[in-house]
């Protein structure tokens, strides 16, 4: 009798201990959070993402803020910060000296020149005089809308002579980046933001961040999956304002980034037309060809340069030039709401 008392008491004291066991191994599994901040890059980040406690993720997301936040004014081109050369501080000394500059200005604009030679220009961080020239005019507008206007066809003609992006030298072993011409200026709306998403995903794994996705604008970018091992599924929007659907589909991503580039986000009204933008450095003007273009690839940096030189080109150039391109798939939202994808896109459309 005594044995299977003992015998009795080991097999629950078994028990207890495999439960105690699961039960702390429930409870070591991380759970989802979400932040959201509105400091960089004038638009809204959102990062969501696994830790074992809000405190954890809390602390890391703080430093992912502090990370974009170096971005934002290191590529700024309106304001100076103390201790730092931007792209504010290039601009400034144009025609007149060289610039000392941290070495991701010049990754940074190593990828805007590599973007410009693959986009045959369309494309250009060194459209600067031109997008200076429709910001004032977006602002204004916006201001005054009864009185806004679109900036004089001669003026954006005597902008474009300076636009010219052999005239900026990078000079990387001494550190330093010039643009020989006086009335030229940078502008990197088109790679800046794509760019500090792809550095802030990298920084997120050394922080040992493994399941997350960060959103800032337009920019989207998933580092692995989720913790449940499934993908994160990320909408492409409407870009028709008037429709009552936010989304026209998903696409499922991994280690992958999506960004979109459209005329329905920063625009202004003159006369009834709408003027997104993004200028075509072609024509100096916003094209007209489709709402929206979403770019799916490895590289938000890539993704954002891209989506931005396939808004400005007709469907059937931008398509031959995402087949030419590895591990690169893109979408167009047309102007009747349909979608048209590269051979590899796959999107899951809203029912």
């Amino acid at each position: 009798m005594k044995k299977i008392h003992h015998a009795g008491i080991l097999l629950l004291l078994i028990t207890l201990l495999l439960g105690a066991a699961a039960l702390s191994r429930k409870n070591s599994q991380p759970s989802r959070f979400e932040t959201r901040f509105f400091d960089s890059f004038d638009t809204v980040t959102t990062i969501t993402g696994y830790a074992k406690s809000q405190e954890e993720f809390e602390e890391q997301t703080r430093l992912l803020q502090e990370k974009l936040t170096h971005y934002h004014r290191l590529f700024d081109i309106y304001h100076t910060y103390e201790g730092m050369n931007n792209l504010k501080s290039i601009n400034d000394a144009a025609g007149k000296s060289p610039v000392s500059v941290d070495e991701e200005i010049i990754d940074l604009l190593k990828l805007g020149t590599e973007m410009y030679r693959k986009t045959n220009g369309k494309v250009n961080i060194a459209y600067g005089s031109v997008l200076s020239v429709w910001h004032e005019y977006r602002e204004r507008g916006t201001a005054d809308p009864a009185n806004a206007q679109t900036p004089p066809e001669e003026l954006i003609e005597e902008k474009s002579l300076h636009t010219d992006i052999a005239k900026v030298l990078i000079d990387e072993k001494q550190k330093t980046v010039f643009l020989e011409d006086a009335e030229m200026s940078l502008d990197v709306g088109s790679i800046g933001k794509g760019y500090a998403v792809q550095r802030l995903s990298e920084y997120a794994k050394e922080l040992g961040m493994e399941h997350l996705l960060i959103s800032v604008g337009g920019n989207v970018s998933a580092v692995g999956k989720k913790a449940d091992n499934t993908p994160w599924r990320v909408g492409i929007e409407n870009p028709d304002l008037e429709s009552s659907v936010p989304y026209l589909g998903t696409v499922e991503i991994a280690d992958q980034t999506i960004v979109t580039s459209g005329d329905y986000q920063r625009y202004y009204v003159v006369n009834g037309k709408r003027y997104c933008h993004i200028i075509n450095p072609e024509t100096g003007m916003p094209p007209e060809y489709v709402p929206s273009v979403s770019v799916l690839t490895k590289d938000s940096g890539m993704a954002d340069a891209l989506s931005t030189a396939l808004f400005n080109m007709e469907i059937s150039e931008g398509l031959e030039l995402v087949e030419s391109l590895p591990d690169t798939e893109a979408l167009w939202v047309m102007k009747d709401g349909g979608v048209r994808c590269s051979s590899g896109f796959e999107f899951h459309e809203e029912k």
